[in-house]
């Protein structure tokens, strides 16, 4: 049997996701990036390199939105295009590793407080916590995916 929700649940919720944005934003303007371009370099770190298209496709730009971008971020010196060596048809789009960025002061603050957070809750606590996020990541990408495909069917 589910377990019932408490009824302030999708607020609270709401509350959290609204805080990560606004402290994306924050760290994105004192970054001197634009929200979407920190956004991008996220999705490149984590993931690896990959190709405009397969960028495009995570950011849910379109391919001349992900060139614009992807301009800005070789012009800033946070990413490098290279020639697929299996396919010298395909440029990838590969982060350049910057620990200075990576550690950065704005950094701080967030990394800081959510420790804090954490500091609160016991190993068995932690990874419940850590199997939520993981599960949420997913869930989250599938109804991003979910929202994109309706939108594309409206027009």
């Amino acid at each position: 049997m589910p377990v019932p929700v408490p009824p302030d649940a999708h607020a609270v919720y709401r509350r959290y996701l609204s805080a990560v944005i606004l402290n994306s934003l924050a760290h994105a303007d004192v970054a001197g990036l634009h929200p979407t371009d920190l956004y991008a370099l996220n999705i490149l770190e984590l993931n690896g390199m990959m190709t405009a298209g397969e960028l495009a496709e995570q950011t849910g730009l379109t391919t001349g939105a992900t060139t614009r971008l992807v301009d800005r971020l070789v012009h800033g010196g946070y990413v490098r295009r290279t020639i697929d060596t299996a396919d010298r048809r395909r440029i990838i789009i590969e982060a350049i590793p910057d620990p200075d960025f990576a550690s950065a002061d704005t950094f701080a603050p967030a990394r800081r407080r959510v420790a804090e957070v954490f500091a609160r809750y016991d190993a068995d606590q932690i990874e419940i916590l850590l199997d939520y996020f993981r599960h949420a990541t997913a869930a989250l990408q599938a109804a991003t995916n979910e929202t994109r495909r309706s939108a594309r069917n409206r027009d």
